[in-house]
């Protein structure tokens, strides 16, 4: 089977060292080899005076990209997210070198976080 490299953002507005922390233990326990980048603070982006925490995290997988997008989301489910109230936020960025959400690449919280991985 083929190892894959993944590059995952992570986001919460609600109680967000708690579900950070949440997510960043059940990637540690999906991909192989995680490294995380710190944590940062940023608005929403819709004006609605939420608070986000963020962080991205590499690892590898032998995952197909469908196989890890539903076990992204089912932690979402699991975490109870709605649109208001995002417990946590889980986007696959990256899948060795094809990129998905390709308008939260420009973001500050991708963009600061990306050179702050470690290597």
């Amino acid at each position: 089977m083929t190892s894959h490299q993944v590059l995952i953002a992570l986001g919460s507005n609600h109680r967000q060292s708690v579900f950070i922390q949440w997510a960043s233990q059940r990637m540690s326990i999906l991909l192989d080899n995680p490294r995380f980048s710190d944590t940062m603070w940023t608005k929403d982006i819709n004006g609605r005076g939420y608070m986000y925490m963020n962080r991205l995290v590499v690892g590898t997988t032998l995952l197909s990209v469908n196989e890890i997008e539903q076990k992204l989301k089912c932690m979402e489910v699991e975490a109870h997210r709605t649109s208001d109230l995002v417990t946590i936020d889980l986007d696959l960025m990256q899948y060795d070198s094809k990129r998905y959400h390709l308008c939260d690449w420009p973001r500050p919280y991708i963009t600061n976080l990306l050179v702050k991985l470690p290597v």
